[in-house]
């Protein structure tokens, strides 16, 4: 049975392959040869078109394909008050490629207003019939990527303080983005993966942090953050293990995060990445409360043009209904195709077929 609420069966995780004109915009604007309104104009016609090819293939909701970002995260988090960007030392280093250098720190009372994507949601919005969704970094990205060092002992010497305010930040980008109309929010979050590496925590505890504690840091915070949510949004959360150039950061099954993240972080839905050994097994599924919350299954990959076999997928979705019960399932890519605006190594081509299997599957499994 399909569903009429999100996340739907046939769903994805939001960022598209940047199209040709668009690449070529940005790059013009950086080198300063065409100016942020024209910039802005190209950033409109080509998100129109992609909104128009997702509907073409029958999904039930639409992204921007995050065209208007360089970063899934930091866009965001830099359009906070109190956050800045620079330019870090190192790029973030992933399984042997290194990102562009870019940090992000807190240098001031953190706060959300006036942020430039309510705007960025209004447009999508205002050009579909199917519903918008619309992704932002989960707020413990901001805390996890730098550490106690990514933030000011001056405006914070104890980090309860800052806790305190990135939740209060946070609610009020949920109850901003529901006055824009937004029904369908996903906060993206990479930190629950690395809580399940082993590696990655390692680094954690290296720096002086608990990843036990961290976990319930987290839970803490996000419960705050959608805590007065009305009952039409719906707030899920991608648990992301890296996704940039087809590369990844972190492995290991969600065993370690998977009582925590499931069954006391109350988000409506888990867009969880199933396409490689990297994540383990299904069992950790067991933590899933039965009922109300939905897990989508990333099983068709976005880091590869190579089109899976439906009866591959078809036999994953099975073993996942051991542990959740078929109705609480759908579909997905592992991730987006374009976290950063450099994108994964595949075609349009080959990304539009993906998501076409994607929702045939999802007729065929779930009628």
């Amino acid at each position: 049975m399909q569903r009429t609420k999100p996340p739907y069966r046939a769903d994805q995780v939001g960022s598209f392959l940047r199209s040709g004109a668009l690449k070529e915009a940005r790059a013009k604007h950086e080198k300063g040869q065409i100016s942020a309104a024209d910039l802005k104009k190209v950033e409109d016609g080509e998100i129109e078109k992609l909104i128009r090819q997702q509907e073409a293939i029958g999904m039930q909701l639409v992204t921007d394909g995050e065209y208007r970002r360089a970063w899934w995260h930091f866009d965001f988090l830099e359009g906070l008050d109190g956050v800045e960007g620079y330019e870090a030392e190192h790029g973030i280093q992933f399984a042997g490629v290194e990102t562009k250098a870019r940090g992000v720190k807190v240098t001031g009372k953190v706060a959300f207003s006036n942020h430039p994507f309510l705007e960025h949601f209004r447009f999508v919005k205002e050009h579909t019939k199917v519903t918008p969704k619309m992704t932002i970094p989960s707020p413990s990205v901001l805390h996890f990527r730098g550490g106690r060092k990514g933030i000011s002992k001056t405006v914070y010497p104890e980090l309860d303080a800052f806790f305190d305010d990135l939740a209060t930040a946070y609610k009020d980008a949920v109850a901003g983005f529901y006055q824009a109309g937004c029904r369908y929010l996903q906060f993206d979050d990479t930190v629950w993966a690395y809580l399940c590496s082993q590696k990655e925590m390692e680094q954690a505890r290296q720096r002086g942090d608990d990843p036990s504690n961290l976990q319930q840091t987290y839970a803490r915070v996000i419960n705050e953050a959608i805590e007065d949510r009305p009952a039409d949004m719906t707030i899920t959360t991608h648990v992301c293990r890296g996704n940039f150039r087809s590369t990844w950061i972190s492995e290991g099954g969600y065993e370690p995060v998977a009582e925590t993240l499931f069954g006391k972080v109350n988000y409506d839905g888990y867009f969880l990445e199933y396409d490689t050994e990297r994540a383990g097994g299904f069992e950790p599924l067991r933590f899933v409360p039965k009922g109300n919350k939905q897990i989508v299954l990333g099983l068709v990959t976005s880091k590869s043009g190579t089109l899976e076999k439906k009866d591959d997928i078809k036999r994953r979705i099975d073993e996942a209904s051991k542990y959740v019960a078929p109705e609480q399932l759908c579909l997905s890519p592992q991730c987006g195709f374009a976290s950063t605006e450099e994108g994964n190594v595949l075609t349009e081509e080959a990304q539009w077929n993906k998501m076409r299997m994607i929702k045939e599957l999802s007729q065929e499994v779930w009628g």
